[in-house]
């Protein structure tokens, strides 16, 4: 067994951080200011939940990538799911550009969209690879299902 690879982990960690980091740039200005004026669904959860919800999914997702760059990136399979998930951040980072940012929440439904797909390979993708990556997305599918209702719903509800 080998053993654990700490650079490794805090790079992981601090890509997947980091997409979260650069989405919450373009949120938290926005919350006071347009999104609090929204109208939203009735399954909105407060704010101070969404914090600490994808603080939790991007590190599970920074251990899903983690166990896959363990296993080794020489195979093309290995490769494929690396860049794919490194795509896949770049997707949710934009979401919060286009919602947030840009206040397009149509824009962003259709990122949403593109992200959940995304997320739904990668666990595919995981599972040929190292199941326990594949569990640990299962929460972030759950999560950006509901978000993708929830953005929806601002949209129909406001738009």
């Amino acid at each position: 067994m080998k053993s654990f690879d700490l650079k490794k982990f805090i790079i992981s960690f601090l890509l997947c951080q980091g997409a979260g980091m650069i989405g919450s740039i373009f949120t938290v200005s926005a919350i006071p200011l347009w999104y609090a004026t929204l109208e939203k669904p009735a399954l909105n959860p407060p704010s101070w939940v969404f914090g600490p919800a994808w603080l939790l999914l991007y590190t599970l997702m920074a251990f899903s990538i983690y166990f896959i760059w363990e296993k080794g990136l020489k195979s093309s399979e290995n490769k494929f799911i690396f860049y794919f998930f490194m795509a896949h951040l770049a997707v949710n980072a934009l979401w919060s550009i286009f919602f947030f940012g840009m206040r397009n929440p149509l824009l962003a439904l259709s990122d949403i969209v593109l992200m959940w797909m995304m997320i739904i390979v990668l666990i595919f993708k995981f599972y040929k690879v190292k199941r326990l990556s594949s569990y640990l997305f299962i929460p972030y599918l759950l999560w950006v299902t509901f978000a993708t209702y929830l953005n929806y719903s601002v949209w129909m509800l406001n738009f």
